[in-house]
């Protein structure tokens, strides 16, 4: 159980734990539903702001429970609106969260990790060390003060959350689940999880896994590349979920939850951006219901690739579209503050270190 100091996590505590937690107090079961309902659907992160309970309980959960809250460390605003936000932890680690706004749809991007272990070749967080996983809490919190934040700057509340910043989810996957359960809950935030995505860059086990949970949000897998020559070259992680294997544990999860899956694919200059890929990635598509998603290639400083010519952007799209496939060509947001698909990377964190 998470504890700072002796004292308890008290979000780490499920309500059922909470009301056992008061009994042995001597307090009134109710409350703890009472306090569950300020931690986790109003969002508060003191103890005394529980304006319905007394004096004395507050103080009795200074002394025994602690609020390990996250908070906004610094934020960027772009001119196309996409604001990042660094994000310090309890523990002065930080990680990244973006707010994406579009003419349909108020999209918060939030991260699972601390840092990333799969060292994806073109993305700034695959170049930093995992630390640690997020708690569901520390994943609860991004959304909360995202969407805060689209309601401050754009009086608009979040409408989409995302699972694509710092990390992979799915190596994450206890915390990554318990925090859309609070996130969908009627006492949680009461979102749709059909407004939730969550992205994974091809776990095969974990695929199925979801599969076998029957979760209701959204999948989208990055591919990048629909050989497994050109994928290993850009993403180590196929070395061990092979193209093959990512087609088995998709088509399980399909057959699972009847969810359709979103392909994600960067297009990089004179690497995976010719007709020969389109035609690789169609044949993956012809697994199950799918979609794709061309992504701009947002340079880092870290790699040398290159986005692909408009022409052969366009090209590709084309020919996807001419196979009956659902494609859609995702125009970048957040560039001129690094705040786009692939740049999130923290760098403060030293500083974050000596606070």
């Amino acid at each position: 159980m998470n504890s700072t100091k002796g004292k308890t996590d008290i979000r780490s505590l499920t309500l059922a734990d909470l009301e056992k937690r008061f009994s042995e107090m001597g307090e009134k079961t109710f409350r703890a539903r009472q306090v569950y309902e300020w931690l986790w659907k109003k969002s508060s992160f003191s103890f005394q702001e529980m304006s319905n309970i007394s004096k004395e309980l507050r103080q009795k959960l200074e002394d025994n429970f602690t609020i390990n809250f996250v908070k906004i460390n610094n934020s960027q605003f772009s001119a196309d609106k996409t604001i990042k936000n660094s994000f310090i932890l309890h523990d002065n680690h930080l990680i990244e969260g973006v707010l994406i706004p579009a003419d349909d749809r108020m999209t918060a991007c939030v991260s699972s990790q601390v840092g990333c272990s799969l060292t994806c070749k073109f993305c700034a967080t695959g170049y930093m060390e995992r630390k640690r996983n997020l708690n569901p809490d520390e994943i609860y919190d991004q959304v909360v003060l995202i969407d805060q934040q689209a309601k401050g700057n754009y009086q608009v509340p979040l409408t989409n959350i995302v699972y694509m910043g710092m990390g992979e989810p799915l190596l994450n996957y206890a915390n990554v689940l318990k925090s859309i359960e609070r996130i969908t809950a009627a006492d949680g935030l009461n979102m749709a999880a059909k407004r939730i995505t969550v992205s994974t860059a091809g776990i095969a086990k974990m695929i199925k896994k979801l599969g076998d949970d029957q979760v209701k949000f959204n999948l989208a897998l990055s591919l990048h590349a629909a050989n497994d020559k050109k994928r290993n070259e850009i993403m180590p992680i196929n070395e061990q979920n092979s193209l093959k294997a990512l087609a088995e544990a998709l088509k399980y999860y399909y057959a699972k939850t009847k969810n359709p899956v979103t392909y994600e694919y960067i297009v990089f200059n004179d690497f995976n951006d010719n007709i020969q890929d389109a035609m690789e990635l169609a044949r993956f598509c012809k697994h199950l219901p799918c979609k794709v998603n061309i992504i701009e290639y947002n340079p880092i400083s870290f790699a040398n690739f290159l986005n692909a010519e408009e022409d052969k952007i366009e090209a590709f799209a084309a020919y996807l579209r001419k196979q009956g496939i659902i494609t859609n060509v995702r125009r970048s947001r957040g560039k001129d503050i690094d705040a786009a698909c692939g740049q999130l990377a923290v760098k403060d964190q030293q500083k974050a270190e000596i606070i």
